[in-house]
């Protein structure tokens, strides 16, 4: 068996160390929310996993307008790597914000603004994986994959922006929100400072 690079080993137990250090912030030096309690905690992974889920998105976005400039399919390569990963870190916070949104406002799943275009952002990219299946040539699909990623992210900022522009339940955690929008969330300083982190 081939022995692990020592950047990648470098980078392994840095991510370990980053992360036990992200638990101990959230559970340790992170406040307890006045309404919430303990279950605001989730919202440090919640938005953790959006933002990264969000940011793959446009990485996709990117390596395939820099694809359908050079035509060189190591650009494919890292859209659809980019693709598969987004879609399960933007699950997971699909998932977590659930289960926040269940004590929070009483039900696992509203169809607010912000919820909707989510989904709606979670299946256009699933589509993405569906339409390269179904086209064996290559370079087709690569092409096929890049245009559609370039449209599909169209739906980013709409769904970052979706608090913002409409009558929302789900809380604007940075800048301001429609002044129709009922969800607020106020975070001390040791809060930003562990979700940041």
């Amino acid at each position: 068996m081939k022995a692990q690079p020592k950047a990648l080993t470098f980078l392994t137990v840095l991510s370990v160390i980053l992360f036990i250090g992200a638990l101990a912030m959230v559970f340790l030096y992170a406040p307890l929310e006045a309404l919430m309690n303990y279950v605001q905690k989730i919202f440090y992974f919640h938005i953790a996993n959006a933002w990264v889920g969000m940011l793959g998105f446009i990485v996709a976005a990117t390596a395939g307008i820099v694809y359908l400039v050079k035509k060189e399919l190591k650009w494919d390569i890292v859209e659809v790597a980019a693709v598969e990963i987004s879609l399960v870190f933007f699950f997971i916070a699909i998932i977590t914000g659930s289960i926040w949104a269940k004590p929070s406002w009483g039900t696992f799943w509203t169809w607010d603004a912000r919820l909707t275009t989510a989904a709606t952002l979670e299946m256009i990219y699933l589509a993405c994986l569906l339409l390269r299946k179904g086209i064996e040539d290559p370079e087709r699909r690569a092409r096929f994959s890049a245009v559609y990623t370039l449209i599909g992210a169209i739906s980013v900022p709409t769904s970052f922006l979706s608090i913002r522009i409409w009558q929302t339940i789900h809380p604007v955690v940075i800048g301001s929100s429609n002044s129709g929008s009922q969800g607020g969330f106020g975070m001390t300083p040791a809060m930003l400072t562990t979700m940041f982190f």
